[in-house]
């Protein structure tokens, strides 16, 4: 089994009868998913795309037995779905809404911390465990089987490395997206983590973006446990002025903290490679 998901994985999408949840589903389904169930409280009874639907994740389980979860709610429901999939004992739970409120955020990582439960996200592209297993809305064709373990904050910017890894002859492992928000499930820390333990995981890509200090305990982590796989990093936002949101809620440079150049020099002491364009991904995981 890969990290996280793979062909085992059994899923269900709450909000599938939404816009955007049943557009990804008919996509999760077309590359090979297994997704079992759906959720939408009013719409029990009824199908999307052939897909049971439920009003409740706790008949769904009941009936499925799946092992994890994809949100589409929108995000004033958000909260109630994510504690929702926790309570049943789901994970990972994949939260794809955007625009959460931040206390929302807050209350879904503590009871998750104390099930145990595995977040990715919130406004996250998912995960995709190529040739096995997606889980979000990224763009299936652009990724392939490989050794390459790809993590990161932006989700347009792991399209485009994941691209150029594939067009260089790099396959992935698996690629996650850890969140744009302040407030996320799994860090930089915990994703290298897996992939440090994960066979199937040669090298590295990590993509990181201006603001918080994700990269920073990324790079001690790295520095401070000898890493023992290479790891090449693009950090976006260098051009970026202090105090001015670029993107993502959590990409905004506060003070002296958060600037690209502090990340980009921690990475470095700890003998991570660092991209100075995305498409220079490829080259330092491919060189010796």
């Amino acid at each position: 089994m890969p990290i996280l998901v793979g062909k085992k994985t059994k899923a269900i999408v709450q909000g599938i009868t939404g816009a955007q949840g049943s557009f990804h589903t008919h996509l999760m389904l077309e590359y090979g998913t297994r997704i079992v169930a759906g959720t939408s409280p009013g719409k029990g009874g009824t199908e999307a795309h052939g897909i049971p639907v439920f009003d409740t994740i706790q008949e769904a389980v009941e009936k499925f037995k799946p092992n994890a979860s994809i949100i589409f709610v929108p995000a004033p429901g958000a909260k109630d779905a994510a504690l929702e999939a926790i309570a049943a004992g789901l994970s990972p739970v994949i939260i794809i809404t955007e625009g959460i409120p931040v206390k929302d955020e807050i209350q879904i990582m503590e009871i998750a911390k104390l099930k145990g439960t595995t977040i990715i996200g919130p406004n996250t592209p998912g995960i995709i465990t190529p040739g096995q297993c997606k889980l979000g809305i990224m763009p299936a064709h652009i990724f392939k089987p490989g050794k390459i373990g790809l993590v990161s904050r932006s989700g347009t910017l792991t399209y485009e490395i994941a691209a150029s890894l594939t067009n260089a002859g790099l396959g992935q492992s698996t690629c996650l997206g850890v969140g744009g928000d302040p407030v996320v499930g799994l860090s930089f820390v915990d994703v290298l983590e897996m992939f440090r333990k994960d066979p199937a995981t040669k090298a590295i890509a990590m993509i990181g973006e201006i603001g918080g200090n994700a990269e920073e305990m990324a790079a001690e982590y790295i520095r401070r446990t000898k890493y023992p796989k290479r790891i090449a990093a693009y950090v976006a936002g260098r051009a970026a002025p202090p105090g001015k949101r670029m993107g993502h809620a959590g990409a905004i440079i506060t003070g002296k903290a958060g600037t690209a150049e502090t990340k980009i020099v921690a990475l470095k002491r700890a003998g991570v490679r660092i991209a100075m364009k995305p498409g220079e991904i490829a080259k330092l995981l491919k060189r010796r």
